[in-house]
């Protein structure tokens, strides 16, 4: 996972200074409005409310912005109505990739998907093809600047959580069941432990490893597909070394 854990990374400190934060706050209006629209629109009663609201603020989202997305949500405002989606394929060497995506036209997003996966030597596949390589988990990822290994370790496992990992020289990755994910997220923050990024994730259970062209094939087809206007998240098992990876994002 340090390449694929080492990608997450970049793409989170990215976020903050990113020129297209504008896509990123109307990627999380679209998420926040249809988890409303199925759940509510108090963050208290619906926990998955709770978890995209936490990624929003962790981007400076407007607070103006966030509460206009939940009333088209509940439909206090007028809003277009969006569908939630899943698609799988294959990308370069084999690397298995989910997409999820919101959407009011499927068609239209599943043709410009499938344009992309085919212009970057992926190819789609059929549901459940690849998902089964993957279960879902909370994952909190904590520089390791604010505290030592040993003090999240204890921290962390005493919150619920499953397992403590450290692939690459910056951050430290914490995974849990995703029904403990809020209550080990609010232990490390009542410890006053700054968190980088925190979120439910589908985490593979098997990586390809990559290197040289496949790998920039794959970072490239990946990065493209996340910038998709209706993605919402997008899951790969490549692993790739966090040298590669940095160069890559780099260039």
């Amino acid at each position: 996972m340090s390449g694929h854990s080492k990608w997450s990374s970049i793409k989170h400190k990215k976020a903050a200074t990113d020129a297209k934060k504008g896509k990123i706050f109307s990627k999380l209006a679209k998420e926040i409005s249809v988890t409303a629209k199925l759940g509510g629109g108090d963050p208290d009663a619906n926990a998955r409310l709770r978890t995209i609201l936490t990624k929003a603020r962790a981007a400076n989202m407007p607070a103006a912005n966030i509460d206009k997305a939940i009333k088209k949500g509940t439909g206090e405002l007028p809003g277009v109505s969006y569908e939630e989606a899943s698609y799988e394929c294959y990308g370069p060497g084999g690397v298995a990739i989910m997409m999820t995506v919101l959407t009011d036209n499927k068609n239209r997003t599943v043709a410009e998907l499938r344009h992309l996966i085919d212009k970057h030597n992926g190819r789609m596949a059929d549901a459940g093809s690849v998902s089964w390589l993957f279960e879902k988990k909370g994952l909190i990822v904590i520089s390791k600047n604010v505290i030592s290994e040993d003090d999240l370790i204890e921290i962390a496992l005493e919150a619920g959580a499953d397992d403590v990992s450290s692939d690459d020289d910056e951050s430290y990755e914490i995974y849990t069941d995703p029904r403990e994910f809020a209550a080990v997220k609010e232990q490390i923050e009542a410890r006053e432990v700054p968190i980088e990024s925190a979120d439910l994730s589908m985490i593979p259970k098997t990586t390809v490893q990559l290197t040289g062209k496949e790998a920039k094939q794959t970072l490239t087809l990946v990065e493209l597909l996340e910038d998709h206007d209706d993605t919402q998240e997008v899951h790969a098992n490549f692993d790739i070394p966090s040298e590669l990876v940095a160069e890559i994002a780099g260039e």
